[in-house]
C-alpha cells in the first residue's frame, strides 16, 4: 500500500491526473469528506473525496488533492505501475 490514512486504513494509488487522484482504499469516505494520510516516504497527503464505490473488500475513491505541491504530485506519480501510461482510470477518452 502507498498511503496510510489517519487514524486507520491504507490505500494504493491507481491513477493521477493533475490534482485528480484515484485510490483503492481499505476504508470508505463519503463524497465531500476529506481523507488525511501519509505516503510511505512520510509526505502528507490530503484528498477531498468526489466519489467512493465499494469494489469487493476495498473502496475505489476518486478525489482531488488538497494543497499538493509539484514535488508531492511527482512523488505520487512515481508510485504508479510502470507502463500504466500515467493517469490510469482518470484518462479521458477524447
Amino acid at each position: 500500500m502507498h498511503v496510510t490514512w489517519e487514524p486507520r486504513g491504507e490505500a494504493a494509488v491507481l491513477g493521477l491526473e493533475g490534482e485528480r487522484i484515484t485510490l483503492s482504499s481499505t476504508i470508505p469516505r463519503a463524497p465531500g469528506g476529506k481523507l488525511v494520510g501519509a505516503l510511505e516516504s512520510g509526505s502528507r497527503l490530503e484528498v477531498k473525496v468526489a466519489s467512493c464505490r465499494r469494489q469487493g473488500v476495498v473502496f475505489t475513491i476518486e478525489g482531488r488533492l488538497i494543497d499538493a505541491t509539484r514535488a508531492l504530485r511527482a512523488e505520487i506519480a512515481a508510485l504508479l505501475p510502470p507502463g500504466s501510461g500515467g493517469p490510469g482510470p482518470l484518462r479521458s477518452s477524447s
